[in-house]
């Protein structure tokens, strides 16, 4: 049997380091949530796949449209876990800051899917020797 040693990287890989800064205390708990959900998940093989993929399990995980909700912040109460501002997420944040943030990582991530559709980070396609 044949050993592929091209494994596709999972996308919980991109929740590894929190971000330096959360909107709200529920924030966190999103990230794990996040997280969890997405851990047997393959790694789209496109920023623009990556980007969707987490939009469409942020919303659905925090039952908000992220373009349509003009909230400065939700309640939910599965993500409260103490504090004042617990169970508290705001959209603001995940829109700006911490889903460009994993998106980011993604590109970065050393290319490791074959295939024409994988770009290497900055979108340079790697030269023809290499693909």
């Amino acid at each position: 049997m044949a050993h592929d040693d091209t494994a596709v990287p999972k996308t919980a890989a991109l929740f590894d380091a929190g971000p330096g800064r959360w909107g709200l205390r529920g924030d966190p708990h999103v990230w794990q949530a996040l997280r969890d959900t997405l851990s047997g998940t393959d790694l789209p093989a496109s920023a623009d796949a990556v980007a969707r993929l987490l939009r469409a399990t942020f919303e659905e995980l925090v039952e908000v449209d992220l373009s349509a909700e003009p909230a400065p912040h939700v309640y939910r109460e599965r993500y409260a876990h103490g504090g004042m501002s617990g169970g508290m997420v705001h959209p603001d944040t995940w829109r700006r800051t911490l889903l460009p943030l994993l998106v980011e990582r993604a590109e970065r991530l050393p290319e490791t899917r074959p295939g024409p559709g994988r770009r290497r980070p900055g979108g340079r396609r790697p030269p023809p020797a290499a693909r």
